[in-house]
């Protein structure tokens, strides 16, 4: 009598991928986990390269890594013998991956947090960018549904998480988000600056979200914790107006000659390219936490926050830096 026949192998890695997502958001949703971010980008980069493995294994696209020896091919193994298996990186880089670049762009975001954050706790990023963890949770369930079928869908694994505030910022509208670990700062920025528009903007590259309170309820209704509105009705076409004048625009960006410039030309003459380079650095002002600037292409800018202090700094040494005699004014 012949057994029942077990799953096969490309099933197997379809449900290790779904456990290893399931465990990612059950562990980030735990209020008594103090390693959230760390452990759902791992259990993550799990889900996501077994469900790919599975992908290239029902393409018959090859994800062992090898060399060519004439017309045969010579596996790489570990030190016991087993084959070496493409880690996500590798399978993003592929020519037959199916993800769409915004997608694989939070992927490698995401890879690249965990080796800055790795053997450290990180203050802050759990929260400033849980945008970019729930973009990776929504990219996971479309793309293992439109690869393999809707039976392997999350969605009804997972309900809305109960909270003991409110849904609002964990800062108040004056206060900055906790600041970033110098190194994490550093790598979000010039990642950040690398990306086209069209993928920082995407919501498969990060979700974002506007909550409004419901302040009145039509008794008798669904008394639902989150109500979704159709993005062409009348109301959600007023909250996106009010936010997008609310919403900030891009930082003005300055190098240092135009930082020293406009101090001279409000009169402080004798602040000059020495002077703005002892003021950084004892204020260590380049150092991506302190928010003062950012650097594209391997140029650093100043923001406008930056112009602030160093005008307060003049203005804290006037007779250092306005001259007294007006024949040296000219």
């Amino acid at each position: 009598m012949t057994g029942k026949r077990g799953p096969t192998i490309q099933r197997e890695l379809l449900f290790q991928s779904r456990e290893a997502a399931l465990n990612a958001v059950q562990t980030f949703n735990n209020p008594l986990a103090t390693f959230k971010t760390e452990s759902f980008i791992v259990l993550m980069t799990i889900a996501w390269t077994y469900l790919l493995h599975a992908y290239y294994r029902r393409e018959r696209i090859e994800y062992r890594y090898y060399t060519q020896v004439s017309k045969r091919r010579k596996f790489e193994k570990t030190a016991g013998k087993a084959f070496k298996y493409w880690e996500l990186n590798r399978c993003l880089n592929d020519d037959g991956c199916p993800l769409d670049g915004p997608t694989k762009q939070n992927l490698r975001f995401l890879i690249g947090l965990r080796n800055e954050i790795e053997h450290h706790k990180s203050a802050g990023v759990d929260e400033q960018f849980s945008g970019r963890y729930l973009a990776c949770c929504l990219n996971y369930e479309r793309y293992i549904c439109l690869l393999f079928d809707d039976k392997y869908s999350l969605g009804d694994n997972a309900a809305f998480t109960l909270q003991f505030r409110d849904l609002r910022s964990p800062n108040k509208p004056d206060e900055a988000p906790s600041p970033l670990p110098s190194n994490v700062a550093k790598y979000v920025q010039e990642f950040d600056a690398s990306l086209e528009d069209s993928d920082f903007d995407s919501p498969s590259f990060s979700y974002r979200t506007i909550f409004i309170p419901k302040l009145a309820n039509n008794r008798g209704q669904a008394d639902r914790a989150i109500e979704f509105i159709s993005a062409d009705s009348e109301l959600a076409k007023e909250v996106d107006k009010q936010y997008w004048v609310q919403k900030d625009v891009e930082k003005p960006k300055y190098l240092a000659k135009h930082v020293i410039a406009q101090m001279k030309e409000e009169g402080y003459k004798g602040f000059g390219p020495y002077q703005h380079t002892q003021l950084w650095k004892t204020l260590d002002a380049k150092n991506p936490s302190k928010g003062y600037g950012v650097t594209i292409a391997n140029v650093w800018y100043w923001y406008e926050r930056w112009m602030d202090e160093v005008r307060q700094h003049c203005s804290d040494n006037t007779d250092k830096y306005k001259p007294t005699n007006p024949s040296l004014a000219a």
